[in-house]
């Protein structure tokens, strides 16, 4: 820890350049150094300014591959990108946790008072709440810090904006009270614990497990206490594509249903057979049971738990293609992944919505503009959100002008794997 004053000259001089470029992937720091000297202005305005500081951050993530796997004790591949959520925090000698996010009021927890309340779903003070509580239960003492917070993950955009608040905080309480000794692995899964008991959203441990662990990384759910996690060495910027993430304007609000679906009726499918999850279900048994699964279960959770058997195979695959180089094979997965969610998983339009087909009119315009070049897919949980476009270099600026024109501006975003995951900078 430094004084905030300290702190803000260091930056200033150049003491964190190397960290940072690392994070954001940039040669040039000036915009880094510049956006935590305003995180650091921030926590003053706030909390006061003669405060000792540590810094954290975490990263937004991306998934390659995948789609709605990790539910199922899948195989996923995904990647931390250079998008993050940053915090400016001090200890305050109280019992209470409070915590400033940049344009949000101001959360505060009572250390003694950690217990789930579904009132607080859906809400920042959950996930602080549930994290704290877990660290809680390891053994863990935690005292009461203040901290401010800045993120520039949009909200809403398939790149897991919750799931970077939440390795924030583990982080945070990582670095402050359990001196670092937590794995990225188990603040992924504190995460999750917190979303699916405290927030009220069933997800699955992806998001948490890109955002913590970082870079390009392959995680095989079969076993959810012992994920196998493989980074792969693969460097995107030297592949002549750049990756697009593409805000479609449509609004996350009141989709935990659909979402909560998905899961839901892949989970009633493997309860035919006696199973928890679809990972544990032979695929050929299936489809030798149609019938019987087609009466209990109906249609769509049939092609629903078809893509979860080729996404499955096809994560695997795409992250071999990356091992291998094969970068053009990669993308040839990219697409059957998209289309495959698009037809079996049918994540990409609201139920019963017509007029409303957002994430779908993005994905039409990708496959006019790309035509058979690049690659395009729904990003993340679907329904809303974002699409993600692999886009040749050579095209980049006419897909974005395009893309912009239509949709627009500033909804095309272009951006680079982050190599490293949740960080304590100071």
């Amino acid at each position: 820890m430094k004084l905030a004053e300290h702190l803000k000259k260091d930056i200033s001089n150049g003491l964190y350049d190397s960290v940072l470029n690392k994070i954001y992937c940039k040669k040039e720091p000036y915009e880094a150094r510049e956006r935590y000297i305003d995180l650091i202005n921030g926590f003053c305005a706030n909390f006061g300014s003669n405060r000792e500081l540590s810094l954290f951050s975490a990263p937004g993530r991306t998934e390659i591959g995948g789609n709605h796997t990790d539910h199922q004790r899948g195989c996923v591949l995904a990647a931390s990108v250079n998008l993050d959520v940053i915090a400016a925090v001090s200890l305050n000698n109280e019992n209470l946790i409070r915590l400033q996010s940049e344009g949000y009021p101001l959360d505060i927890i009572n250390l003694d008072e950690l217990t789930p309340q579904m009132s607080e779903y859906n809400q920042a003070k959950a996930l602080i709440k549930g994290v704290v509580a877990k660290f809680k239960e390891m053994g863990y003492q935690i005292r009461g810090f203040d901290a401010y917070t800045t993120s520039n993950v949009l909200k809403g955009s398939g790149l897991s904006s919750s799931a970077a608040f939440e390795v924030l905080i583990g982080n945070i309480l990582n670095g402050l009270f359990a001196n670092s000794s937590v794995s990225d692995v188990e603040i992924a899964k504190i995460g999750q614990y917190a979303e699916n008991v405290y927030f009220g959203k069933p997800c699955g441990l992806m998001d948490q497990m890109a955002s913590s662990v970082g870079a390009v990384v392959s995680i095989d759910f079969k076993d959810l206490e012992n994920p196998i996690i493989e980074k792969i060495d693969f460097d995107f910027s030297k592949s002549s594509y750049a990756l697009c993430i593409i805000d479609s304007g449509a609004d996350h609000a009141d989709l935990t249903d659909e979402y909560a679906a998905i899961p839901y009726e892949m989970k009633k499918v493997a309860q035919i057979f006696e199973k928890e999850v679809l990972r544990d279900v032979d695929e050929t048994l299936f489809m030798e049971n149609l019938p019987k699964v087609r009466e209990r279960c109906g249609d769509r959770a049939i092609l629903r738990t078809m893509h979860f058997y080729a996404d499955n195979r096809r994560a695997i695959l795409e992250a071999e293609a990356l091992k291998k180089g094969d970068f053009e094979r990669f993308l040839d997965l990219v697409k059957e992944s998209g289309r495959s969610s698009y037809m079996y998983l049918q994540n990409v339009s609201v139920s019963g919505c017509s007029e409303n087909q957002e994430v779908a009119l993005v994905l039409a315009l990708c496959d006019k503009i790309l035509k058979n070049k690049g690659a395009f897919r729904v990003h993340g949980g679907g329904f809303a959100g974002t699409v993600q476009a692999f886009v040749p270099l050579s095209m980049l600026e006419e897909f974005k002008t395009r893309i912009e024109k239509a949709i627009g501006e500033k909804c095309c975003h272009v951006l680079s794997i982050r190599p490293i995951g949740g960080i304590r900078i100071e």
